[in-house]
């Protein structure tokens, strides 16, 4: 069984995942990240490929982005990083990133690559939905790679109900429609949102994702659906400390205890 599924049917509820860019702060601290956020109890790790124009990230994000390019990493230098750990790591591994990228590296290329460094999943902001059913899903599935697919407040019923019947994993439900960043908190129009989602019913688990950056929105993520995704606070922590160690004990302090 892919780990994503494995781990929504043993922990429905309270998952909590973590976003960095692979290659940032230093080129070869992915591995070294990933094995911390696993020591300290997170739940699933997404790893952000770094592009020149990553459209849906804030600045902390296309900050880290464009120094992880500075910093040499790459697709090939990636699956290379994540091979040398693939059996010391037994949470879901997603790998975060735009479709120009991983087209110029050609798509069955990298799911084969996905699958022998052990990602059980990815995340393309930019593929259109029609396309994904048409050419990349049997590709995706014949690797077991779930592809994950976004939904904002302004994705309308129908295209939210077609996403929950043709994708498999979880659904990642964009707080708002603006790009990744903090908040302190979620306002009432997000509320209704968060609601309106969980009356339809979906058939797939869902994770919040952009905004979330303390104990409120956290809590809120949690109350709202399966968990949650946290990715600019992680991120701006790594920048700051220079430490991944010290980046994963400040973020966790931050979101459980900081109330």
């Amino acid at each position: 069984m892919n780990k994503i599924n494995q781990l929504f049917q043993q922990k429905p509820k309270e998952i909590l995942s973590i976003y960095f860019t692979a290659g940032f702060p230093q080129l070869n601290d992915t591995p070294t990240i990933i094995k911390e956020l696993q020591a300290s109890g997170i739940h699933l790790i997404e790893v952000g490929i770094p592009f020149s124009d990553p459209i849906a990230d804030g600045p902390v994000i296309q900050e880290s982005s464009t120094k992880a390019l500075q910093n040499g990493m790459s697709l090939k230098l990636l699956f290379k990083q994540l091979e040398t750990i693939q059996n010391e790591v037994h949470i879901p591994l997603i790998l975060m990133g735009y479709l120009n990228p991983i087209m110029q590296y050609g798509f069955e290329n990298f799911c084969r690559d996905c699958r022998q460094a052990g990602v059980s999943g990815m995340i393309i902001p930019d593929l259109p939905f029609n396309d994904y059913i048409n050419d990349y899903q049997p590709i995706a599935d014949r690797y077991d790679l779930k592809v994950i697919m976004l939904i904002t407040p302004e994705t309308s019923d129908e295209r939210i109900r077609l996403i929950d019947q043709h994708t498999d994993g979880f659904i990642y439900m964009v707080s708002s429609a603006a790009t990744t960043g903090a908040q302190t908190s979620f306002d009432e129009q997000k509320q209704a949102y968060f609601r309106k989602i969980n009356g339809m019913h979906l058939r797939n688990p869902r994770l919040i994702g952009f905004g979330i950056s303390n104990h409120a929105t956290l809590q809120a993520a949690f109350e709202n659906a399966s968990g949650a995704i946290i990715g600019s606070k992680f991120v701006s922590l790594l920048a700051e400390t220079k430490n991944p160690d010290t980046a994963v004990k400040k973020l966790l302090n931050d979101l459980l205890y900081n109330k």
